[in-house]
């Protein structure tokens, strides 16, 4: 798989990441050790998690991995603070005290002395951004962190955190893990031009429009699939919406006009796209994986890559851009 350097070159990476959000606690060990084996012979190395995932449970999983079965050294670890591990809705909690305590116990549950990228989860509105970025500073001079960055994040809190640490002195924030997908371009209003101005690289999480862009609720949802609440508290806004319809429908055309899977179409354009570093696919099972795994291979025509950026453009209007 090729690799990107990160912004600052602090860490190289496979241009594909594997999230894990359902690792832990959703299908078993030997399920995670399948799709990190397709994964480490694609070529990949980037390993996404959080403190929260499974209220840690990812995290060990992963850990456990890498101390039994990998060499921690092939890999690059992502994890995160910010929210507090427990039933939903989760709340935020980025005190410099809570997030150094999570980092802790995030670096015993993965069996390492360090990550080389932590990122903030959430901005939380009740403590002052300069007290969490204080405790940026201090995982990162501890060695304990390598680099760090925020996540969910909007343009103006992307912004405001990149200034005060350039303004200190202190290690820039280098990356923004984001919402981002052919369904969802909310980003380039305002976090893609905070990104390129304070050389911030993205990290598209849902890359496939959860799952939308898979095509798998063309032809309808499934009555099961609709009474889930999970499905009708992440998924159903996209599957249902008209707009979104439409644009799963070019993604359709595109790929058997390529000969490919709307996953890889859907999948290639994201990774390419400006101040990307690496989607981040999250898989539920090996077979899936090795789906997205065979997008690294493909590069979209000019035409296709032109007729998916009209179906799905985002309007930007003012104040983004001049009247």
């Amino acid at each position: 798989m090729e690799k990107r350097k990160s912004s600052g070159g602090a860490f190289e990476v496979s241009r594909l990441g594997l999230g894990t959000s359902t690792w832990g606690f959703k299908g078993t060990e030997e399920d995670s050790a399948a799709q990190l084996r397709l994964f480490a012979d694609a070529g990949g190395t980037l390993i996404e998690t959080a403190n929260v995932y499974g209220n840690g449970g990812s995290e060990s999983v992963i850990g456990d991995l890498l101390s039994k079965v990998f060499d921690r050294a092939d890999f690059v670890l992502a994890t995160k603070a910010g929210l507090v591990p427990g039933k939903p809705p989760l709340k935020t909690d980025a005190s410099a005290k809570r997030l150094l305590t999570e980092l802790e116990g995030s670096l015993q549950r993965l069996r390492t002395d360090h990550v080389e990228l932590w990122q903030v989860h959430a901005w939380d509105y009740a403590v002052p951004i300069a007290e969490t970025l204080q405790a940026i500073d201090t995982a990162i001079a501890s060695g304990k962190v390598i680099a760090a960055g925020v996540c969910n994040y909007c343009g103006w809190q992307t912004a405001k955190a990149a200034t005060i640490q350039q303004l200190r002195g202190q290690a820039p924030l280098v990356t923004a893990e984001v919402e981002y997908s052919l369904l969802q371009r909310g980003i380039e209003r305002e976090v893609i031009p905070a990104a390129h101005e304070f050389g911030i690289d993205i990290l598209p999480w849902a890359p496939l429009g959860r799952g939308v862009l898979t095509g798998k609720y063309a032809s309808g949802i499934p009555a099961a699939k609709g009474d889930s609440k999970f499905f009708r508290w992440y998924v159903e806004k996209y599957a249902t919406d008209e707009r979104c319809g439409k644009i799963v429908h070019e993604v359709l055309s595109c790929a058997q006009e390529l000969a490919v899977s709307p996953t890889v179409v859907a999948l290639s354009w994201v990774r390419d796209r400006p101040r990307v570093l690496a989607p981040l696919v999250g898989a539920r099972t090996a077979d899936q994986l090795v789906e997205s795994l065979r997008s690294e291979s493909v590069v979209l025509p000019d035409e296709i890559r032109q007729r998916l950026d009209s179906v799905s453009t985002t309007p930007i209007t003012y104040p983004e851009h001049r009247i």
